[in-house]
């Protein structure tokens, strides 16, 4: 399953292949259709040289990554109530601590997703609006059975951004919260983002 989460957060990360685009050309579906083919690709094309060379996946995801995702939009729902008083400067740092975690936590565990574990992104259904529209998609595990992987976008005046994933009804950023909003509330965003950085903190899946 963490290869699953791993795929989940990295296309969650590397959605800025929408730069390719204007902003507001793309909806939120042929976002993820495009992103996953162009992951799975470059993954399944260079996984020798990723292999052997970690830290490359590393910089083709950060490279690939920041522009269509809302990182001080996911902070501040993974703060909560602890990021209260936060000024902007200590969320662009908060974020960008998140961020390097994700990048190199789940760009290392993307190794191990194998090209036979099919994505499926499925049809749009619900009450989808600008504040909150779900992608959903499902990827076949080496045992025939499902993982559901939700995205959750939401429209910006620079397009649409993604903000968080949930897989098997778990969201990533419900999880970063209950782990990191108590140590702030505790000790102070400026602490936490540095223990971050310094891998001080390790975050459970």
């Amino acid at each position: 399953m963490k290869s699953v989460f791993s795929l989940a957060c990295c296309l969650l990360l590397g959605m800025s292949a929408a730069l390719a685009y204007p902003a507001d050309e793309r909806d939120p579906l042929t976002i993820i259709e495009d992103t996953t083919a162009q992951i799975l690709q470059a993954l399944e094309s260079r996984r020798e040289e990723f292999t052997a060379e970690p830290q490359l996946l590393r910089e083709v995801v950060r490279a690939d990554l920041l522009p269509l995702i809302d990182l001080d939009y996911s902070a501040r729902l993974i703060l909560g109530r602890a990021g209260r008083g936060v000024n902007p400067e200590q969320l662009s740092a908060f974020s960008e601590a998140m961020s390097s975690v994700l990048i190199n936590r789940y760009a290392d565990g993307l190794i191990e997703f194998r090209s036979d574990e099919q994505v499926e992104v499925l049809p749009m259904k619900g009450n989808n609006t600008e504040k909150l529209t779900r992608v959903r998609t499902r990827i076949k595990l080496e045992n025939g059975n499902f993982a559901p992987v939700d995205y959750s976008f939401r429209k910006t005046d620079q397009g649409w951004k993604a903000f968080d994933v949930t897989v098997e009804g778990i969201s990533y950023v419900i999880t970063f919260r209950n782990q990191i909003a108590p140590r702030v509330e505790a000790e102070g965003i400026d602490k936490v983002t540095r223990d971050i950085m310094a891998g001080n903190i390790k975050i459970d899946e």
